[in-house]
Parts: C-alpha cells; structure tokens; sequence
C-alpha cells in the first residue's frame, strides 16, 4: 500500500532552487534512508512532506487516515511543555482509544448489540497497535531507556539541555505509534548505546521510516532503500531523486558502479566530439555536401556539459609546528562539582600522532575532561603538563566560534588570503573549494544548514596552524562526503587528535585508542579502535547490557 506520493515538488528560495520537480513515493513498512550533500534540500523536503512548508509547485498524495511523526534536528516544543505533557499529547489518540473502550464496555450491560462487539474488537486491535492498555508505562519506559534524568520530567523542556530535548522528541515520536516515522538525525546528540537501542527499537517496529542520519552504521542496519538528493546546479542540471535498493552498503556498490559507467560514456562522448570537431573543421566545400541536422547535431555535442564527478569539499589544514614529545599529559586528576564526581583519579598522556577518542554516555564528563586538558577548568586534584609545542585549536559542539550575523566569507577567515602549507590562495577561491560558491559567501551564517554551519567551522579552525586538534562532536550534521573527507584528513594529520564523537564508523576508521567513561569518575584505556575494544572486552567476559559493552574495571 502506497503512504506518501509526492510529484513535481519545485522549491526556491530567492534565486536559489532547492530541487525542481521532485517524485518521491514511500510504500507501507518501507524504510528509506535519504542522503545528499548539506544544503541539497534533505531537512527542507522531510518539512514539504510534512506540510510545514509549502512547495513552489507540485502534488501530494497521503494514504487516507495515515498517521505521520516528524523528529526535525532542532525539536520545537510549546511554551511551558513539559516531557510528561509532551507524551501526554502524543498518546491523546490511545487514550480516546481507551475511552471510548471503556464506555462501550460499560454500555454492553444494557445494549449487546452486534455492531456494537464488532466496533469493541475494532477498538482493541486499535489500542494494541497505539501500544497497548498502559499509557503511562510506555512513557515511563521510554523516557528511562533514553536516558532522561525522572527529576525532570515535570520541569519546562527549555530549561533541558539540547540533548535532553533531543530525546524527549525521540519518545515524543515513538509514542504516536505513527505509520511513517520521518526522523532528520535523530542520532545527534546520543551516546552510543543509546543509538544502539534506537535501532534495535526502530528495526521492530512496523512503522514506514524516511531517515536522515549520518550515522552510517545506523544507516546500513536499518535501511532497506536509500535515495540520494542530487543538488539542483542549474537548468540544465537540475538535480533530482535517485533511488538505490538495498542498505549503505548496497548504496556504495551501486554508486561506484553508476559512476565508472559515466565516467565510460564521457570517454566515448569526447571521442564523438573529436571527431565531429575534426569534421566540422574540413571548411566549407566539405559542409555544404553534408546534412545540416549533422551541424547541428555537432554543434550541440559541444555545448553541452559532460560527465563531472561530484565535487567533495577540500578541507586542508594549514602548516604546523613539530609536536615535542610532551603533547598533553593529565597525572592523578580529579574533579567534582558538588557531590558529584566526574574523573576520580585519571592519567591520560597524549603522544604525537595519536588520535584517542573519549567515549561514554552523555554526561559522564567527556566535555569536563576535554576543559580540564586545555586549562579551561581547573583539576581539584592531580597535574596538567602541556609541551612548549603543543598548539591547540578546539571545536566545541555549541559551534560558539561562528557569528550567525556576519557573512560566510566575513566568518571564514580574518583576512582575504589564506596559506595553506607553502601554497597562498585567495580566501574566495578556498571557501568555493570547499563548496561555498560566491553567491553562498555573501550569505549571512545563519542562513546555513547545521552541516554547512560545521563545514565551515572545521575549515576556518583548521587555518589556525595547530599541531593538536580537540573536535568535540564534529560529525553530527555532516554530509557522509564530507565525513569521509575529515576522516581521512585526521588519518593523514601528523599531529595529535582528541576526539569525542559517538558516531561508531567514524570511531572505528579514525581512532588509535579509546578513553572510556565508566561511571563514578572512572576512566579506562583501551587500546585500538571501536570495534576492536568491542571485541577485546567480549573476550573478556564484559557484559553486554543494551547493545553496550561495559569494560571491565582497571587502571592504566
């Protein structure tokens, strides 16, 4: 059964298209990843579908009494909702379900009509598909499994962290028991076990599912679909939607194929060029005993475009001084704010060319070491020693070094030249490699999506010249492009990474070592990458609780 169908959806802002005459179609139980690069439209579309915003042009066709929830990246809640409220609306059509149950139940004793059991049993299949007879045990389930603190669940969600709102809206969207779940990176902020719960519990669910994410082994473990937005460049390429069969990893195979295949038929399309250009170059005599629908065709050949490949931003990072060999080193820290401790007792010694990664549930203090590190907060306990070359730069994950009211160029960098290594560029020229063209660097920063916002942050702190790089969630809202490209460009950096992030393929293709937050100020390390800590504390005989592996207790 067809849920969504939407056709020649056309939307502009300004001058600039988002996408032009759009199809899309999602079947019932169907689950579709969507991808693109930033600012190709992905958040703006999921909103079209919705109906919070009107396209230009185009049509949309829902399955009568289909039910929709949308999880956007920032989560908009009314003034003074609390997340017991919140859920509260969210399960209003089970409860009326229950309601209505309950008074035709109490009616049977008068009136047993036929009409009326048929209708009974119609409410109970209803009331099982809503979740069941207990409203305030799924609330109360969900928001624990989250990871939602009880003390706060009457307090106004604006008084919660990012995070926190983050999975409120997750149980919010959980609790409609919708028929098409659209969720736009739903994995921000969540630590990792917490994303691994979220997709067992999407994955036995019945629920449609249309997701953004660029989480990609959420990706490929949920995914049975994925279509790729393709940016509208100009009238004669005006992007669109293309649609893969298959999860992340059927989508690369597919990709890489449909582009050797391209690249095959823009060889073949310049040879025919060469040639009708040689033809066309015999003069005149030659032209006229030819047909004119062959000028005209070569004519055409030459004006139009080919084959491009895709252009990825070239994030690069500008020359560093040689780390000594004293980077960073923490000796028997300690640190508590109030009665509650957050490291006891913790060692860490950073060496050049190390990238070790901090892990651990959301508030287990990443963030408060990461400060205590670089001197921001000051240890109760223990010594900080940092080398006489170690130059820091720091991408907090509040992205505070943008100013939303200046202009990507102004936000850029302080002057209109840029070096980078031995090479000088114009400032123009290296924000439109990293896919800011000029008419983007006259917009204000507030105008961007959150990747562009973050692409832009990472290529303004990587021209600071430092040797040590302290990235505090830098992936969340980055295109997987330009993912790949931070990968490899932290892979190939000759200094030294902290790094905090709770994106496991991005852990398992970047990390040398893991710091692992333990709970009770505890800290351990593991040496490798994510999956190899995974599989060294299986073998271990760690216990594994909700998809997370906790390590057993040590000290290094």
């Amino acid at each position: 059964m067809t849920l969504l169908r939407a056709f020649d959806l056309t939307l502009s802002f300004g001058s600039r298209t988002l996408f032009s005459d759009l199809e899309l179609v999602i079947e019932e139980g169907e689950r579709v990843g969507l991808v693109g690069v930033n600012g190709c439209g992905k958040s703006t579309l999921m909103k079209v579908l919705t109906g919070a915003v009107k396209p230009d042009t185009g049509t949309m066709q829902v399955q009568r009494g289909m039910r929709v929830s949308h999880l956007a990246q920032e989560p908009e809640f009314p003034a003074g909702a609390t997340p017991s409220s919140e859920l509260t609306v969210a399960q209003q059509p089970l409860r009326d379900a229950l309601d209505e149950y309950a008074k035709l139940s109490a009616s049977l004793e008068t009136n047993a009509d036929e009409r009326v059991l048929e209708h009974l049993s119609k409410l109970v299949e209803t009331i099982e598909h809503l979740g069941g007879w207990d409203t305030a045990h799924e609330s109360r389930k969900l928001l624990d499994r989250l990871g939602v603190d009880p003390a706060t669940w009457d307090q106004p969600i604006e008084l919660l962290s990012g995070g926190q709102r983050t999975r409120v809206a997750i149980a919010r969207a959980l609790l409609t028991h919708a028929d098409l779940l659209m969720f736009d990176e739903p994995t921000n902020h969540l630590d990792a076990e917490t994303v691994e719960w979220l997709e067992d519990e999407l994955d036995s669910r019945d629920s449609a599912l249309l997701l953004v994410t660029h989480d990609r082994y959420f990706l490929d473990g949920l995914v049975d679909r994925i279509i790729e937005v393709e940016p509208h460049v100009s009238d004669s390429q005006p992007g669109g939607l293309v649609s893969y069969p298959g999860n992340y990893e059927a989508y690369l195979e597919q990709k890489f194929v449909k582009l050797e295949e391209q690249k095959t038929g823009e060889h073949k399309r310049q040879q025919w060029i060469a040639q009708e250009v040689a033809w066309l170059r015999r003069g005149p005599k030659a032209r006229r005993t030819k047909s004119k629908a062959r000028i005209e065709r070569a004519r055409k050949l030459l004006s139009e475009k080919g084959f491009q490949r895709p252009k990825v931003p070239e994030l690069q990072l500008a020359a560093a001084p040689r780390l000594s060999q004293t980077v960073i080193e923490a000796t028997h820290v300690s640190k508590s704010f109030g009665e509650n401790t957050i490291l006891d007792d913790v060692s860490v010694i950073l060496q050049p060319g190390e990238r070790l990664a901090l892990m651990g549930k959301n508030g287990a203090g990443k963030t408060t070491l990461i400060r205590t590190l670089l001197g921001e907060l000051p240890p109760d306990a223990g010594t900080i020693r940092r080398g006489p070359k170690t130059r820091v730069v720091h991408y907090d994950q509040l992205r505070t070094a943008l100013d939303d009211e200046k202009t990507v160029f102004e936000a850029a960098w302080d002057d209109d030249w840029v070096t980078l290594g031995e090479k000088k560029m114009r400032l123009a020229e290296y924000l439109d490699d990293l896919l800011f063209p000029v008419p983007m660097q006259r917009m204000k920063v507030k105008g961007l999506s959150g990747g562009e916002r973050n692409r832009l942050l990472l290529a303004r702190l990587f021209l600071e010249g430092a040797n040590v790089l302290v990235l505090d969630e830098p992936t969340n809202d980055l295109d997987l492009v330009t993912l790949n490209v931070l990968e490899r460009l932290l892979v190939q950096f000759s200094g030294a990474v902290l790094l905090v992030t709770h994106d496991r393929y991005f852990l398992d293709k970047v990390a040398t070592a893991l710091l692992v937050f333990e709970g009770e100020g505890k800290v351990v390390r593991y040496e490798g990458n994510y999956d190899l800590y995974r599989r060294l504390t299986a073998k271990k005989g760690a216990v594994v609780t909700g998809g997370m592996v906790a390590a057993p207790s040590s000290k290094r």
